[in-house]
């Protein structure tokens, strides 16, 4: 990106009240170098190209006629994703990532599609980058299919390390076990990491997610569920940091679902850093049966109609709306911030009614609340924000602050936040436990 049209995305950025971290200013520079000038809030009818920022989200109308008029040239950027008044409009585009959001600096979630991978999947061979891939498989099982991920590997020339481990249950693999894996390979290696399953033979060389630059990269089954099949991990802070949180869950409930505790790693890892994460397309997570079959970038051996990718439907009914726009849910902490106070105690703040209220309001009370906290977070150590549009969102999200012990605020969008909000609520704590000593 040259100086000048660094300049012009600043003015445009600025002009439109839209504040970036630098990990999703970094990504929205990327996207216009592919794909060209940006623009703001264009939903007119024309075909074009370019990079188009929204920041209010368009009616069903509005957004069918939009949708129809992008093309494969145009890239869709959402900066207030974490809006749920959005997700109407996402569900018609190919999602390709999310970057977390950046603390006070950028304190929303970025969201960026755009029509189908074909832009992307043509220019993978640019990539310079080249991920080890690593697979693992029950130490004394069938290593036929081991042999046929080796070969195949061997083929395209690419890296690998595949070998038998211990299990506990003899045929199969643990979360733990496989999170405890990919933890001794990111120590082994410097390279980005692909695990893919040992029974997957690769037709072709995985190379979007080194391409794409990102931090981690992973398929959604159905469009919700996680699928650990499939992983890619950079050589980034953020990708290590999601890999130990898998891993610490999976130690901690090793009989729930590995795909689960993914999204949940995932969740509690965007809330903490700009977790830049690509969602791959199906061709890098195809089953046999499976249409595309043929054209598959990852072939893995189950059958379309395999019941071993996921939970009952009725296991993570909490997540489901949320993860298929690409974004944390209610009952997650959109954010948590840290502060150098030297105390355990935590403020758990719950922004109510965000569906009922315009994207600008619930943004503009979002950046409120961070920027309070960065100016004076009152002797509080940690803030959790949670967005929630309906009441059952806000009971849950109070059930889980009370379980931490935090203090609890529960506000709306468009409520006035003093640059002293979290001082002045702290000091009437402070009130409050003298006359519970000193009635």
């Amino acid at each position: 990106m040259t100086d000048e049209t660094h300049e012009n995305l600043d003015r445009l950025l600025q002009s439109g009240g839209v504040r970036l971290g630098r990990a999703q200013r970094d990504r929205l520079g990327w996207l216009v170098n592919q794909y060209g000038a940006p623009t703001l809030d264009d939903v007119s009818e024309s075909r074009r190209n370019g990079v188009i920022i929204l920041r209010e989200p368009p009616s069903g109308a509005v957004a069918e006629l939009f949708y129809r008029a992008l093309n494969p040239g145009c890239a869709v950027v959402i900066p207030f994703s974490e809006n749920p008044g959005f997700d109407f409009l996402k569900s018609k585009l190919t999602e390709f990532g999310t970057v977390g959001p950046c603390g006070a600096d950028g304190p929303h979630e970025m969201w960026w599609g755009g029509i189908g991978w074909s832009k992307f999947l043509t220019a993978t061979d640019a990539s310079p980058l080249r991920p080890r891939i690593v697979s693992c498989y029950p130490r004394g099982g069938d290593e036929a299919a081991s042999l046929r991920l080796r070969q195949s590997l061997e083929r395209l020339r690419l890296d690998c390390h595949i070998e038998p481990i211990e299990t506990q249950l003899g045929d199969g693999i643990l979360c733990f076990e496989k999170a405890e894996f990919m933890m001794r390979m990111w120590n082994k290696y410097r390279e980005p990491l692909l695990f893919v399953e040992a029974d997957a033979v690769l037709r072709e060389a995985p190379l979007l997610p080194s391409f794409l630059g990102c931090d981690v990269a992973l398929h959604k089954w159905n469009r919700w569920e996680m699928s650990a099949r499939t992983l890619y991990l950079g050589r980034t802070k953020g990708a290590e940091m999601l890999l130990r949180a898998w891993q610490q869950l999976a130690a901690s409930y090793p009989a729930i679902w590995e795909g689960y505790l993914l999204d949940q790693a995932w969740s509690l890892t965007s809330s903490q850093v700009p977790l830049d994460t690509v969602w791959l397309p199906r061709s890098y997570h195809a089953l046999k049966g499976d249409l595309g079959a043929i054209r598959a970038t990852i072939l893995h051996d189950q059958q379309t109609t395999t019941l071993e990718l996921g939970p009952d439907p009725g296991f993570a009914g909490v997540v489901r709306t949320a993860r298929r726009a690409g974004r944390t849910g209610a009952r997650d902490a959109f954010m948590v911030m840290t502060s150098k106070a030297e105390t355990g105690n935590g403020i758990a703040v719950i922004l109510r009614d965000i569906s009922a209220s315009d994207a600008g309001a619930v943004a503009a009370t979002v950046e409120a609340v961070t920027g309070a906290y960065a100016a004076d977070c009152g002797g509080y150590g940690r803030l959790e924000l949670s967005l929630c549009a309906w009441q059952d969102d806000v009971g849950a999200a109070r059930e889980a602050a009370a379980q931490a012990r935090y203090r609890i605020l529960e506000i709306a969008p468009g409520q006035r936040i003093a640059n002293d909000f979290f001082a002045a609520h702290a000091s009437d704590d402070a009130v409050m436990t003298a006359r519970h000593l000193f009635p």
